[in-house]
């Protein structure tokens, strides 16, 4: 295992510059992961390893042509954005994008949503609860981001992710499906009033809610009651909360 001493070793400046830049990221097909966790869940899920640089020792075997450099926590901290990095990072090939056609219902879409932590989550209590589709719509955060991957403990390996277009809505819109608006005010029902198994349900941006262009496309808006005193959830919070709502809808259809 060859160590790295050098913070401006050429590894190292990659791995910096994907945590870094989402059009790096994107221009390179990979991304910077940060974890013995997450690498472990990566190689589970059949992820291209490209480069592991670590202070630890790795308790489990990785591809064969994976590179594995050893390096001090000092050096590891400076290549993670994320605070109280762990001791080994990677970079890793990015899931492949899903696309609109095979999408099912019930799906989430996440409109403009900029908090790459919320948008994690949301990948994980998609993942955690089965719904097969999630959309990113409009200036959404990066879900590969570093702190979206942590955040998602690994269900970004997993979760189904669509990057929907203004086109793409107005398609599945004319294929059927229901695209129902989650509100703070004013909502038309109340989640457990609505029915969202056959519906695509739009989380709109942590301060603004849903985009003109959203709205506009909505058959209905709900809202989670909550008291008078509270302006709003967290965003990642409402999102799971409609998720558990549509998947009791479901539990109690088949029932």
């Amino acid at each position: 295992m060859q160590k790295i001493t050098s913070r401006r070793n050429p590894v190292c400046a990659h791995l910096k510059k994907l945590g870094e830049s989402r059009r790096y990221r994107y221009e390179s097909g990979e991304m910077l992961c940060d974890g013995l966790k997450l690498l472990e869940d990566a190689v589970n899920s059949g992820a291209r390893i490209a480069s592991v640089v670590t202070s630890e020792h790795l308790p489990f075997p990785l591809p064969i042509d994976t590179r594995v450099y050893s390096a001090d926590r000092g050096l590891i901290n400076s290549l993670s954005p994320l605070k109280n990095a762990q001791g080994t990072v990677f970079s890793c090939g990015m899931p492949e994008a899903g696309g609109i056609d095979g999408l099912r219902a019930p799906a989430l879409l996440l409109d403009g949503m900029q908090d790459p932590g919320n948008v994690g989550a949301i990948i994980r209590t998609a993942d955690a609860f089965g719904i097969p589709n999630l959309l990113l719509f409009g200036e959404c955060a990066d879900p590969y981001n570093p702190k979206a991957v942590r955040a998602s403990m690994g269900a970004v390996f997993r979760q189904r992710l669509v990057f929907a277009e203004p086109w793409d809505l107005r398609t599945l819109i004319c294929s059927g499906f229901r695209l129902v608006g989650a509100v703070a005010r004013g909502a038309d029902k109340s989640v457990a009033e609505s029915c969202l198994g056959d519906a695509i349900v739009a989380i709109g941006n942590e301060g603004r809610g849903l985009s003109e262009a959203i709205a506009g496309l909505c058959d209905e808006t709900v809202g989670i009651p909550v008291s008078p005193e509270c302006e709003s959830l967290n965003a990642a919070v409402a999102a799971a909360i409609i998720m558990w709502e549509t998947v009791k809808q479901r539990i109690t259809k088949q029932e």
